[in-house]
């Protein structure tokens, strides 16, 4: 494959994007992202999915390094693209670009393409199932440590609600308890004052009673 061409993986990612013309080299300004066109349609059994540039990336990268060596699937693809501005029907193209695939690479058994069509499927469908893989240490090392840690704060929390319930209890006992050293200080103190009245009046009238009988010796004994 000649230098100029574009890579296997820039291939693959020309079928689903179209890239954006590159800034003069002397312009700081980055690269746009390729934008997804709208025939890139994700399949319909994905829930929610979009296309994501950085998986893009990623399965350039992967095929890129995954080149199978001769004329093949990709070749055969990049022909039938060049054929869709010319206005011929989906058969057409196809065998037109089959003709030419014929002609570049002398292959004429159309098993090459269907077999390096599937030996690439093959690849993406490993790089899933690692990808899965990590997915799933990624779920148990993650999501399962932040599962533990919301088990942990629900146990804290249902231990901190038994402490408040306690608590609660504990401030109504006290509440009973205040009314009631409340009613028994009222109590106290009414006797108390009460005591403490009918001691003075007792008093005053010793003191008087005696008083009284000193005037009376005073008056009577002289």
């Amino acid at each position: 494959m000649a230098a100029e061409e574009k890579s296997i993986g820039r291939k693959l990612l020309s079928f689903f994007i179209t890239e954006e013309t590159a800034q003069p080299a002397n312009i700081s300004t980055p690269t746009p992202a390729p934008t997804i066109v709208a025939e890139a349609i994700p399949p319909k059994n994905i829930d929610k999915g979009v296309m994501d540039k950085k998986f893009i990336d990623h399965f350039v990268q992967l095929l890129e390094n995954s080149n199978l060596k001769g004329p093949d699937y990709f070749e055969f693809m990049q022909a039938l693209k060049s054929l869709s501005g010319l206005g011929l029907s989906e058969e057409k193209q196809f065998q037109a670009a089959w003709a030419s695939f014929k002609a570049m690479g002398g292959i004429t058994d159309v098993q090459v393409l269907t077999n390096t069509a599937n030996q690439y499927i093959g690849i993406l469908d490993n790089d899933r199932q690692a990808f899965l893989k990590d997915v799933e240490a990624a779920v148990t090392q993650k999501v399962g440590g932040l599962k533990n840690e919301l088990k942990k704060t629900e146990d804290e929390n249902e231990s901190i609600a038994k402490q408040i319930v306690e608590l609660q209890r504990r401030i109504d006992e006290n509440k009973n308890k205040i009314n009631q050293l409340t009613d028994s200080i009222a109590e106290q103190s009414g006797k108390i004052t009460i005591n403490k009245s009918n001691y003075e009046t007792t008093h005053l009238t010793f003191v008087e009673q005696i008083k009284g009988d000193i005037d009376k010796i005073v008056k009577y004994l002289k």
